[in-house]
């Protein structure tokens, strides 16, 4: 037994450390053109070898374009590292000769009911969105070789009646990250044993981008410059297929879709699982002739439609779901043997081949299929509208029409204010979206509100409905004679100050950026306050939350004053007013129910046990949106940091935080300090005495005779998922000003359910006694969840502990409890 482990050992390692070369990858019976550069000749190693870097990658890309008279390169932006955004059209040179008619011929046809037999069919191929699933882009070299060089008349077919869109990397920031981190670690003598450093990053791992974000969730919100790019392309071109190459656990094989069955998206046609599946047939005959294991409709699901492989579902396209078991670095050992990096590539360089022989040989069909999705759309079409808008926040209303202006959604200006439900839908603030319109379909998913559902497990979230999640006013069916001109460029509200004051200014809470221009208020050095009340002053009547700036004792002078809050409420896009009297109708400007605000400094936890994501989307808010300054304080060196300065410190969620940090946070809070703990922090928190909190006990539905096979399947199916849930408000609390609704939607992703206290008044927000706006939750959960509470604050000492059950910054695009969180920074110590 003892020899025969030895014998493993020796064949694992000279396994791993065998080395290939291009032709490793690259099928035998075609020849390549030699004038090509090959990827080592550039990059300076094999395919395979090392992890390829991102500036590499790039590198040769740029070369190769420069070669080829097949390729042409673009840069479409940059990333939040200034790395490149780079597209690749690959197609004939004869093509490439009229490029720009082919692809208006092309878009074109999805408006007509033209012939379509000669059309080219475009296919999008993308690699790499999670930076640690690094094969696919790697893959990229090899595949941008081939359709380079590689020689024959199947080449040129495929070619000639084919227009490759090519993003060798999704991701440029965490393929760098994970690049590094792979090839820093490796061996000369590669060792494929899983506990070995090299295949286990450090916090916050290359998945995501420079923000933390997993941008395979962004395709339909668009809030990442590289979202962006790729979207831009997307619609321009409105490809037949996308491809989409990710890696999953080292112990499994290669996926490929369709996905489970029943965890469709409803509003995707059938003909698109079924020409889904028909491609899959492709995929299964190349992996055969290699020999390499696979599966398909197992696993993985076409449900939310931000996902890279479900986003072209909803628009006319195939979206193509490619996971591959990851070596996580260059050789790991599994229950399928030794995983070799090249191995990896060689299946997902297959895959892509694979794609482009169903696109050439299935080309008729499935222009047809997007042809058809068009004309079937336009046959639902409706002389009716929707529209959303809040008519005291211009911004969210504006960011909400900016995420469907990029989708290529036709928006129109509201021609005069009007009420619709109660609510008021105000011009400037509103906007309009005629359903008759090309897009309708995905105007329709982007607004979906869906409680019922074939399958109770989700691979995402099961809701995103965009007028809850940006927190705005919407009403359907709106006559499209409330409709004004078409808006061709969107622009946000100016900022401005009304007059030149000697006296003060108020400044509304409402608008989203208020935030912004507060802390630009306060770290100039300006004393500010704020109204703990309702009051009118000069015909205006202004809510909780109103910022008052005396003019007095300042260390600027009233001219120098006026200057810097116009250039303030122009960069924050807020309009603040000049009043001529302290004298209001309500409490009066000198009152004490002004309170006075302290210039926030910030800090949040993060390192090994924080939620990255969560994290991230914090960094991201304060430092790109409201530009505050965030100290990210690791738990590496925590215990050696001195807190004392940080009025509030934010713990994304946690299990555990240590000993040590909670005796130091301890002494802060009683100090003085407002921590901020987010989901599983609240428990810790709980446990700890930070803060008493009774939690009610999630609930298995009761479902006789389960068998074994779904056991599984039945716990998995009382977790939330993803779902959006109406809480009712004290908006006279501070955490709620800024808000003029007495109802909020809430994002919820977790089963944390935190007992109401018998106090009303220490409810500010409640869950209704029916929440359930929209997506999935568990009967049991539902009966639990009613009338419990999302938030939670309590004095310890001097300072406060505020608790939030879930994220109020999921993903960038819950603009509209982004304010929930700014609320807790200014105003934690009024709470």
């Amino acid at each position: 037994m003892k020899k025969l482990f030895v014998l493993f050992l020796f064949i694992s390692i000279s396994i791993s450390a065998q080395k290939v070369d291009l032709s490793y990858y690259l099928p035998k019976d075609v020849t390549y053109n030699k004038n090509i550069p090959t990827p080592k000749s550039v990059i300076g190693h094999e395919v395979g070898e090392w992890h390829i870097t991102h500036d590499k990658l790039a590198e040769y890309m740029k070369v190769l374009a420069a070669s080829s008279n097949r390729i042409s390169i673009e840069n479409r932006g940059k990333t939040f590292e200034d790395r490149p955004l780079l597209l690749l059209t690959i197609t004939s040179p004869k093509n490439h000769q009229n490029l720009e008619s082919i692809r208006k011929n092309h878009v074109d046809a999805t408006n007509s009911s033209a012939d379509v037999s000669n059309n080219k069919i475009v296919v999008y191929q993308g690699f790499s969105i999670h930076g640690n699933e690094p094969s696919g882009s790697n893959a990229a070299l090899a595949v941008a070789y081939y359709l380079a060089a590689a020689e024959g008349s199947e080449i040129d077919n495929l070619l000639e009646n084919t227009v490759i869109l090519f993003d060798p990397s999704f991701n440029p920031d965490g393929l760098q990250r994970f690049a590094y981190w792979a090839n820093t670690n490796r061996s000369k003598n590669i060792n494929p044993d899983p506990n070995d450093r090299e295949y286990s990053e450090i916090w916050p791992k290359g998945r995501t981008n420079h923000y933390q974000f997993d941008m395979n969730r962004d395709w339909l919100p668009v809030q990442l410059p590289e979202s962006r790019a790729r979207i831009a392309s997307f619609h321009k071109w409105m490809p037949n297929i996308l491809t989409d190459h990710h890696e999953m656990g080292s112990n499994s094989s290669f996926f490929f879709q369709p996905g489970i069955p029943s965890r469709t998206n409803p509003l995707t046609p059938q003909m698109n699982q079924d020409l889904t599946k028909e491609i899959a047939t492709y995929h299964a005959k190349a992996l055969d002739k290699i020999g390499s294991l696979y599966y398909s409709e197992e696993s993985f699901d076409d449900f939310y439609y931000g996902k890279g492989s479900t986003f072209p579902d909803i628009n006319g396209s195939i979206g193509i779901l490619f996971e591959q078991a990851s070596s996580r670095g260059h050789a790991q050992e599994t229950v399928n043997g030794i995983l070799t990096f090249p191995f990896t590539i060689r299946n997902q360089f297959t895959a892509a081949l694979s794609t482009l022989e169903a696109a050439r040989k299935m080309r008729v069909k499935i222009l047809q299929y997007q042809q058809d999705f068009y004309k079937e759309s336009r046959s639902g079409f409706s002389n009716k509208a929707i529209v959303f808008g809040d008519e005291k926040d211009a911004a969210k209303s504006y960011h909400l029409a900016e995420v469907l202006k990029r989708h290529q959604v036709k928006i129109h200006d509201v021609k005069s204010d009007f009420t619709q439900n109660g609510k008021t839908f105000k011009k400037g603030y509103s906007y309009v979206v005629p359903m008759n319109q090309k897009n309708q379909r995905l105007v329709k998913a982007m607004f979906d509100v869906r409680k019922t559902f074939k399958d109770s497990l989700f691979y995402d979230v099961s809701a995103w409905t965009f007028n809850h999640s940006f927190g705005v006013d919407y009403a359907e069916n709106i006559s499209l004679s409330k409709a004004g001109n078409e808006i061709a460029d969107l622009k946000m509200k100016t900022g401005t100050v009304s007059f030149k004051s000697d006296y003060g200014y108020l400044m509304p809470w409402n608008e989203y950026y208020a935030p912004k221009a507060l802390n630009a208020i306060l770290q100039k050095g300006l004393s500010a306050k704020v109204s703990m009340k309702n009051f009118n002053n000069g015909g205006n009547s202004y809510d909780y939350g109103t910022i008052f700036i005396p003019v007095q004792n300042q260390k600027l002078n009233a001219l120098e004053m006026y200057q810097f809050l116009q250039k303030t409420a122009e960069e924050s896009h807020v309009s603040i007013n000049g009043v001529q009297t302290g004298l209001n109708d309500g409490i009066d400007l000198g009152s004490n129910n002004f309170s006075s605000i302290d210039k926030p400094k910030v800090a949040m936890l993060v390192g090994d046990g924080i939620a990255g994501n969560d994290s991230g989307e914090i960094w991201h808010l304060l430092d790109q949106r409201f530009d505050m300054a965030l100290t990210r304080l690791d738990m590496r060196y925590f215990s050696r940091v001195d807190i004392s300065k940080y009025s509030a410190i934010v713990v994304p969620s946690s299990y555990s935080l240590g000993k040590s940090a909670e005796e130091k946070l301890r002494t802060w809070v009683q100090n003085g300090g407002i921590l901020i703990g987010y989901k599983n922090t609240a428990r810790w928190l709980e446990s700890k005495k930070f803060i008493n909190l009774e939690f009610d006990k999630t609930k298995i539905d009761t479902i006789k005779d389960v068998s074994f096979e779904n056991k599984g399947l039945q716990s998995g199916a009382q977790y939330i998922g993803g779902a959006i849930f109406e809480a009712k408000t004290d908006r006279s609390h501070p955490i709620n000003f800024g808000y003029k609704n007495d109802k909020i939607a809430l994002f919820r992703n977790s089963t944390i359910f935190i007992k109401a206290d018998k106090k009303s008044y220490n409810n500010p927000i409640q869950y209704t006694s029916n929440p359930l706006l929209s997506g999935y939750i568990s009967k049991e959960n539902a009966k639990v969840i009613k009338n419990t509470v999302p938030f939670k604050v309590q004095r310890m000492g001097r300072g406060k502990v505020l608790v939030f059950t879930d994220n109020t910054n999921f993903r960038a695009f819950w603009y509209g409890t982004n304010k929930l969180l700014m609320n807790a920074i200014f105003f934690g110590d009024k709470m």
